[in-house]
């Protein structure tokens, strides 16, 4: 069964899909989830309630994917270059779970800087 979610982030909503892993699974079975993101590049992480360790890790990852950091326990949303990015790469701070993706242009939360509200719901298939 497809893992659908909707993110809010500072009241731009966005649709994604989770992978089948188990980090994915025990992020979906969580939600909803609530938290103040902070940005990292053109990167918004945030803790959350789950605790993973490292099931497929990737050193760099894809613009819209979705990725569990298991140093901060923290959900990351990828949309562009980090301060870690080596030319146009995009890499987390450390390996990631890659968890899912965004289905669409994330190209409006390009240069966001500070912090961003952001609400993660699962949607009803």
């Amino acid at each position: 069964m497809t893992k659908k979610i909707q993110l809010t982030i500072d009241k731009e909503v966005f649709l994604a899909e989770l992978n089948n892993s188990a980090t994915a699974e025990s992020i979906f079975q969580s939600l909803p989830i609530e938290a103040t993101g902070s940005t990292w590049g053109d990167e918004i992480y945030f803790g959350i309630p789950v605790e993973a360790t490292l099931e497929d890790p990737k050193e760099s990852v894809e613009e819209g994917d979705l990725a569990y950091w298991p140093p901060g326990k923290a959900f990351c949303i990828f949309y562009g270059l980090t301060p870690a990015s080596i030319e146009n790469e995009i890499r987390p701070a450390s390996a990631v779970n890659v968890i899912g993706k965004i289905q669409g242009d994330t190209s409006s939360l390009k240069g966001k800087v500070g912090s961003a509200m952001v609400i993660i719901e699962s949607i009803q298939s």
